[in-house]
């Protein structure tokens, strides 16, 4: 697909419970991206992920390539570890047969055994790796993730991204990722889209990622992170 635009977001708009949650914003994705989107808790950005989904009313215009295919990984899903169920049991949820769902397990680092495991029995970092392999069951063309390292330690949190880095060549995906890290975001990202509630900054992060941007997105009290190349 090379670089072609493959979202087109214009003039968006999300009102929800009589609130403006996002205000009259507009960006591009292309083909092979690393969106990282940025801002502070109540900023809209789970919001804006699930509207580009298709699961929130709004204004304005979401324009997806035709025939695009998604994943979408969540910030958390509490209730699913609560629900007697295998590994292979959540995947049928999708009806990935058992080869399918092996393979995809050995993409993310698991071994064959781990079909069989409930899914209440998983570390942090298990689960989730289980629910990136299960966004990647039907081969989509663009992942959007909701903080996929929430609730995970510092370790787990490096090998998280490092795995999303490794996917995203291996299967020249796109994708768009919520991260409070900002070392994450000069690592990982093309561009990063900062937005509280209406987009303060938007372009690659090295040159969009001031301190006076990062004050208007966080507050006055923002700690300067100045990525250091090396």
């Amino acid at each position: 697909m090379g670089n072609e635009i493959i979202l087109n977001v214009k003039n968006l708009s999300i009102r929800l419970d009589g609130h403006n949650v996002i205000e009259n914003l507009s960006f591009q994705v292309k083909s092979g991206d690393a969106i990282t989107i940025l801002g502070p808790n109540g900023a809209g950005k789970t919001v804006l992920l699930r509207t580009l989904l298709g699961l929130l009313p709004h204004e304005g215009a979401i324009e997806w390539k035709s025939g695009i295919k998604l994943g979408y990984v969540p910030q958390r899903l509490p209730f699913i570890k609560d629900i007697p169920l295998s590994v292979n049991d959540f995947f049928k949820l999708k009806k990935s047969s058992e080869r399918e769902t092996k393979e995809i397990l050995d993409s993310v680092g698991f071994r064959e055994d781990l079909i069989k495991k409930k899914i209440g029995d998983l570390s942090s970092g298990q689960f989730q790796r289980v629910l990136i392999a299960w966004a990647l069951i039907k081969n989509p063309q663009v992942l959007l993730f909701d903080e996929p390292t929430t609730g995970i330690d510092i370790s787990g949190e490096e090998t998280v991204y490092s795995l999303l880095a490794r996917l995203k060549q291996e299967r020249n995906l796109t994708m768009l990722l919520i991260t409070h890290d900002l070392s994450v975001v000069y690592k990982f990202s093309t561009d990063v889209i900062c937005l509280n509630k209406h987009l303060v900054c938007y372009g690659p992060p090295q040159k969009v990622l001031t301190l006076e941007n990062l004050r208007q997105l966080f507050g006055e009290e923002v700690k300067f992170y100045q990525h250091r190349h090396g």
